[in-house]
């Protein structure tokens, strides 16, 4: 099994985490929306020192709030897509920079997605590209909701973007897809991607012209390219240093959660070892594998009851129970309360802030 197909632990929010490169991006295209990002930074506690650091990230959850309230305070649901538009290739770090020295656009766009680890990590999946196809496919981040909508939307157009930097064309698509349903903006999606767009799709994707596929890029650089992806691969490898069988494990249980509980046998396949070593490494850090399933339920459904209005019946789906009663008793053995009553706690203490 590829090592960079797992995720990072999940050490500080089960959903994940971004970068602050990304932050920026989303200042940038709410500054142009008129919203004084000042009084945005406060809200959510970003300080300039962060903001700064190459290597401050931020939870998903936090991120999906503040793009949330950027969207509240300019009142541009595509917001998304004007991130898109004012993304720079060194705006994804050295992916970025490692792809637009890539020869042709098609390399370009599949080194800068090959290490999106280096800049986010999300509970949900990993991008991932289809040369065949030539599609780019952002996985899904179920369930949908005002606060989640954006951040499809700024992906797909930073790619979309990034391939119009590298090859100097602005008709660089053929079609995308996107998997929650329309918001009544198709036509301007449309205009902006400049391609039939199809809203309620089965991924979120987007496809490229074969032309632009093979076209060189303006900022070829074969010798840089080769050192970018180097120093790509040695930050992949420090982010995975350290990383235990648990932390491996908690990284794949997430994706297999949806409608179904995952066995150990298919977790053992996954990493590459029997299920009997499985157990062994578990238990040789002090825990096993339905203490870590468990776990990684409780804090993902801490999380959907806190941050979305998702009904039981679907966070029960997305958490493999069998049905919302078996997630209500699991909530209250968790929490000592039912998801509805936990869900009014989280609305009051959020009223006043991030």
């Amino acid at each position: 099994m590829d090592p960079y197909d797992l995720q990072p632990p999940p050490n500080q929010d089960p959903l994940g985490d971004i970068s602050v490169l990304y932050v920026n991006v989303l200042l940038r295209a709410a500054e142009a929306e008129g919203v004084n990002v000042g009084d945005l930074t406060r809200r959510f506690q970003l300080s300039e020192q962060t903001l700064t650091s190459s290597a401050a990230r931020i939870s998903i959850p936090r991120f999906m709030r503040l793009g949330h309230a950027a969207i509240q305070a300019c009142g541009n649901a595509a917001l998304g897509l004007r991130m898109g538009a004012l993304s720079r290739p060194v705006d994804a770090g050295i992916a970025g920079l490692a792809g637009e020295s890539s020869s042709t656009a098609g390399g370009a766009i599949q080194t800068l997605i090959h290490y999106s680890l280096l800049t986010s990590r999300n509970s949900r999946g990993t991008p991932e590209t289809e040369p065949e196809k030539r599609r780019l496919q952002f996985y899904s981040i179920r369930p949908y909701n005002p606060f989640n909508y954006f951040v499809v939307d700024s992906v797909l157009s930073a790619w979309t973007q990034f391939l119009r930097t590298v090859t100097g064309q602005w008709d660089v698509l053929e079609k995308v897809t996107i998997e929650y349903p329309s918001t009544g903006l198709d036509e301007m999606f449309e205009a902006w991607f400049r391609c039939p767009v199809q809203f309620g799709a089965a991924m979120n994707s987007v496809t490229v012209r074969q032309d632009v596929w093979n076209q060189g890029t303006v900022q070829t650089q074969q010798a840089m390219h080769e050192k970018l992806v180097r120093l790509c691969d040695e930050e992949m490898r420090e982010i995975q240093r350290g990383w235990t069988t648990g932390d491996r494990v908690r990284s794949l249980l997430t994706p297999l959660f949806k409608g179904e509980t995952p066995s150990l046998e298919t977790i053992a396949s996954k990493l590459g070892v029997t299920p009997w070593t499985l157990q062994r490494q578990l238990s040789a850090e002090n825990t096993g594998f339905r203490e870590l399933m468990d776990d990684t339920r409780k804090q993902l459904a801490r999380d959907y009851i806190r941050e979305t209005e998702t009904s039981l019946s679907e966070i029960a789906w997305l958490l493999g129970f069998s049905n919302p009663a078996a997630l209500h008793k699991a909530y209250r053995r968790w929490f000592g309360l039912s998801p509805g009553e936990h869900r009014k706690q989280f609305r009051k203490m959020t009223k006043s802030g991030p």
